[in-house]
């Protein structure tokens, strides 16, 4: 395809986490071959798929600092594509997902170039984020150490996958709450949320939702793919997109917009 031979990324500096696996993989690929210079992380140490690689555990407070520490200055673009599925302790998920993004990211700011974009990686999972504005706002300043006290407090469990679901509900509101942030700066976040993936943690996800994931199965023609998902990355990290502020974009093959239909009588 054109796009994957244009050099959109040329000359940037591009943080992707979770680049082993699954979309951060496919995100670090396409900024390569779009003309980055991108800089993984991951838990799982591999080397081939990126200029630098740096292993860091994103559940603990310091190793993150650590992390900071040992990125350089210069950074044109933040991917966080690091999660964790439903299946995984439900303090882990809330830590990886959310509360070590955000410390991670507000960190690297001071390292990011001026007019550098964040996008976070959120899910379909996190539509309902109106219905718990509460427990969000609970968690605007949690500590990324405080997550296993903060999940106890609120009785976030894994029980039909809650856990992975606030996740990325309180995900999509930080990105919207930090449309204009760093305004002065030029810097910018967005999310982009996909619906079912078929990546390796995609089992996962049918194994906690059971029987909606099943219908959901029904009305999709397909799962997404990481190359469905890692081109809308690139684009939001490119200088295309220096006015599209706080916003979350679907990339669900319609389901988003099949519930909103339900939801207002619109469906046929």
């Amino acid at each position: 395809m054109a796009w994957q031979r244009a050099p959109l990324l040329k000359g940037k500096t591009i943080v992707v986490t979770g680049s082993v696996s699954g979309i951060g993989l496919e995100t670090a690929h396409l900024c390569t071959a779009m003309g980055a210079r991108v800089l993984g992380v991951d838990v799982t140490k591999r080397f081939d798929h990126v200029e630098e690689f740096y292993k860091a555990d994103l559940t603990d407070g310091r190793t993150i600092d650590a992390l900071v520490d040992a990125l350089p200055d210069g950074i044109d673009g933040l991917a966080n594509s690091a999660g964790l599925p439903p299946t995984a302790p439900a303090e882990k998920v809330l830590a990886v997902n959310l509360f070590g993004l955000k410390h991670l990211t507000t960190g690297l700011i001071p390292k990011m170039n001026d007019g550098a974009s964040i996008v976070n990686v959120a899910s379909l999972a996190g539509f309902g984020w109106p219905e718990a504005i509460d427990v969000i706002k609970a968690g605007e300043d949690v500590h990324v150490d405080d997550t296993a006290s903060f999940a106890t407090q609120h009785s976030i469990t894994n029980e039909g996958g809650r856990s992975y679901f606030y996740s990325k509900e309180a995900l999509i509101a930080w990105t919207m709450q930090n449309r204009w942030r760093w305004r002065d700066r030029g810097i910018r976040m967005n999310s982009v949320s996909p619906g079912p993936v078929d990546t390796p943690i995609l089992g996962d996800f049918l194994e906690t939702l059971g029987a909606r994931a099943e219908e959901d199965a029904k009305i999709m023609d397909r799962p997404g793919t990481p190359e469905d998902i890692a081109p809308i990355i690139a684009f939001l990290l490119s200088d295309m997109t220096t006015w599209i502020r706080g916003t979350n974009i679907p990339a669900d093959g319609g389901m988003s917009s099949n519930i909103l239909c339900e939801m207002h009588g619109l469906s046929s």
